[in-house]
């Protein structure tokens, strides 16, 4: 994704458009996102470079419908060289919102304009995105932002120490890495943590006091993951089915509903990618978990019996 982004930057509308850049809360896709665009401005001051959350943009469209400005508002958004929205998958089952977009979406690269996107996750896993905006995100270039590896882990909390001015021994910094894999903001967090620990309690900073000061984290952390077997095994006891069934090609709808609810349930409680959870269901396809998530997402607007019983399997699954 790094590698992407420094293309786009040097050579805007060129290398890949659009890109859509995704990954896991706290990866450093915003930080990256920005990043770009003062790159792109620092280049060329001429640039007109437009950043906007998501959300933002859904707001100033409803605001520019309410206030009859809608020429106020694509002039905004089509009259730029650089457009970058962040968390684009919130645009989802906005039906206005995703209209109005494809249209930006046109208008710019139909002028050689740059379109950057970030996203929790890849355009085929955002459910309720209309698929001519799915294909348009994918005419670029998909880069994922990984977790960060052990050396990249060392080198992130080294550069927040010098920035802070902190003065932490090696072997600190290696425990916090060992310990925490997941991303950016909960490696500086521990950082930041240890050394409150260290103020409050009037000790030096140590491994022994890291590991004093990190053991609510590191515990939960070892507590037990949610797996889709778990989900299953839940969901299938509830219905008095067997995982097998949920495997299997039946589709009455004693079966078919209840393997709907535990897709919809592993795709709200674990990270796991849609073609996984296809997988572990019988090698089903992507879009069938799509279509399960949606329907149960729907139906939980309105029965309250399903919300109930959601709320209790949820429940269980948290307590295993």
């Amino acid at each position: 994704a790094h590698a992407a982004s420094l293309a786009v930057a040097e050579s805007p509308a060129k290398a890949y458009n659009p890109l859509f850049i995704y990954g896991g809360v706290g990866l450093g896709k915003t930080h990256l996102m920005h990043a770009i665009g003062h790159y792109i401005q620092n280049v060329n001051s001429k640039s007109k470079v437009v950043y906007v959350s998501s959300e933002k943009f859904t707001n100033e469209l409803i605001n520019s419908i309410k206030d009859d400005k809608n020429v106020e508002f694509r002039n905004k958004y089509r009259n730029v060289d650089v457009l970058l929205i962040d968390d684009i998958q919130f645009i989802a089952g906005k039906e206005r919102t995703q209209e109005e977009f494809f249209h930006t979406f046109n208008a710019l690269y139909e002028a050689d304009k740059q379109i950057i996107l970030s996203s929790d996750r890849p355009p085929k896993e955002i459910p309720t995105l209309e698929d001519r905006l799915r294909s348009r995100f994918e005419w670029g270039l998909i880069a994922d932002i990984q977790a960060p590896d052990f050396e990249t882990r060392i080198a992130i909390l080294k550069k927040k120490a010098d920035v802070e001015n902190l003065n932490i021994p090696n072997e600190v910094m290696v425990y916090i890495a060992t310990q925490i894999k997941s991303n950016i903001r909960e490696l500086e967090g521990a950082l930041i943590r240890i050394v409150a620990y260290s103020s409050l309690t009037n000790r030096e900073i140590n491994v022994d006091l890291a590991t004093e000061a990190l053991k609510d984290i590191i515990s939960s952390r070892n507590t037990r993951q949610i797996t889709i077997e778990l989900i299953q095994d839940i969901v299938s006891s509830y219905y008095n089915l067997k995982i097998e069934d949920f495997k299997s090609s039946r589709r009455t709808r004693n079966v078919a509903f209840p393997r709907q609810i535990a897709m919809y349930l592993s795709r709200k409680l674990t990270d796991t990618s849609l073609p996984k959870i296809g997988e572990e269901f019988g090698g089903r396809d992507h879009t069938t978990v799509i279509h399960a998530y949606e329907k149960i997402s729907q139906s939980l607007k309105k029965d309250e019996n399903l919300q109930n019983t959601v709320t209790e399997l949820t429940k269980k699954i948290n307590q295993k």
